[in-house]
């Protein structure tokens, strides 16, 4: 009997699994989904705060995840380059400025475009400095995340200031035009047969409801634009001759190089790349506001670079990390309440947690993550509010908590952030 026969024909793994992680990780995805909207439901049925799963609680989650994922997705093709990119808050700034300004001249067409240019800007200062200069990745990242933030008040100063239209030297004008946005039919517009079912309150029905007409009710044309570019970074790095090309200089410039890829210019189209899609992500931030406004990124860039790291540098995986960020993000500005109750979300979480290591043998994990569980649980039953600083930090607090018990299976391409010099390696 052939080895075939025996063992069966071997499966491949299909575009959606690459796409989270490899083959198997898709279904895990999916279920990973589900158990977390069933245990969002028991949390919501038992703590009573409605907006854990109303529908503009994950409308203002996916509007505030595009920046993050956005910024995140321009680090995933610069490092899968082999280039660090720390500065991705600094090109989030400059993208800022850029849609500010070119968007109160020519409406959001111009916003998009100008934020795209400034984004590219930065990543060409980065690439000169790390890729031509061999300037280190992570200095060369944090010098342009300070120059950014007074090139653009530099730059608001003598552009704004006295400005007929308004703006000043911390603001822009307002933009021309807004965006257009679009619902699902039905569904989520004119008889909103899902909003009707939100509002019934039923146990996980209603929950799900209310998750599928926050992403389906008046989405924004650069929202649709970022969800379309996850699997179509996946295509581009992972089905294409210039993505396998790119994804050598990270893991082995030097064979790379000896097969005839042309590095340096590889690691330049990518970190201008980088740049790009940071600067599209400030262009996200600019149409929430209609304007440009100094400090508008708030650390999203960094977040998105936590999200990167939380993916294992995969385009599924970072976009579930910016999902989660944007949640807590959302979560606290609709409701102060509600945050309380992701402590006992927490608590159910490090409890299975708990369990888990305890089957496995690990006692002592099992030990803590169960004592961690009963933290959260008397918080949630003695907290009733939170201090305003405290629920305005909660996005920053979930990106510790979520890389302090991230995987360690986490593998970054065995490249990233050398300095490379043909001949040298």
């Amino acid at each position: 009997m052939s080895a075939a026969t025996t063992t069966g024909p071997t499966r491949t793994r299909g575009p959606l699994a690459e796409l989270f992680l490899g083959g198997g990780a898709a279904r895990r995805a999916l279920w990973i989904l589900v158990g977390l909207m069933l245990l969002l439901s028991v949390v919501r049925v038992i703590s009573g705060e409605q907006a854990l799963t109303s529908a503009s609680t994950f409308s203002t989650a996916l509007l505030l995840a595009v920046p993050i994922g956005l910024a995140a997705l321009g680090g995933l093709f610069s490092e899968r380059a082999g280039v660090v990119n720390i500065g991705l808050e600094g090109m989030l700034i400059l993208g800022t400025w850029g849609a500010g300004w070119a968007g109160y001249q020519w409406g959001w067409a111009g916003a998009i475009v100008g934020g795209i240019l400034f984004g590219v800007a930065g990543g060409l200062v980065h690439a000169i400095a790390t890729v031509t200069f061999g300037v280190d990745h992570v200095v060369s990242g944090v010098a342009i995340n300070i120059l950014a933030a007074g090139i653009v008040r530099f730059l608001s100063e003598l552009v704004y200031v006295g400005n007929e239209l308004g703006g000043g030297a911390t603001q822009s004008p307002a933009l021309s035009s807004r965006p257009p946005s679009f619902s699902l039919p039905v569904l989520s517009d004119g008889p909103d047969l899902l909003g009707d079912l939100a509002d019934q309150g039923w146990f996980l029905i209603s929950d799900v409801a209310g998750l599928l007409r926050g992403v389906t009710s008046g989405v924004g044309v650069l929202t649709l634009i970022a969800v379309l570019l996850i699997p179509i970074s996946y295509v581009v790095l992972w089905r294409t001759a210039f993505g396998l090309r790119l994804r050598s200089c990270g893991e082995n410039p030097a064979a790379a190089d000896s097969l005839g890829v042309p590095v340096y210019r590889m690691k330049y189209i990518a970190v201008l790349i980088s740049g790009g899609l940071a600067g599209l992500g400030g262009v996200a931030l600019v149409f929430v506001a209609n304007i440009f406004k100094e400090g508008q990124t708030g650390g999203r860039g960094f977040i998105g670079l936590a999200a990167l790291i939380f993916g294992n540098w995969r385009p599924g995986g970072l976009a579930a990390g910016a999902g989660l960020f944007g949640f807590a993000d959302g979560l606290q500005l609709r409701s102060r309440t509600a945050v309380v109750a992701l402590l006992l979300l927490l608590a159910l979480l490090l409890l299975a947690v708990a369990v888990f290591q305890t089957v496995r043998g690990r006692y002592l994990q099992a030990v803590l993550a169960a004592a961690f569980a009963g933290l959260s649980l008397v918080g949630f039953l003695t907290i009733d509010e939170l201090p305003t600083g405290i629920v305005s930090f909660t996005p920053h607090l979930t990106t510790l908590l979520v890389l302090s018990l991230a995987s360690q299976r986490l593998r970054m391409p065995k490249a990233d952030g050398l300095v490379y010099r043909r001949g040298e390696n």
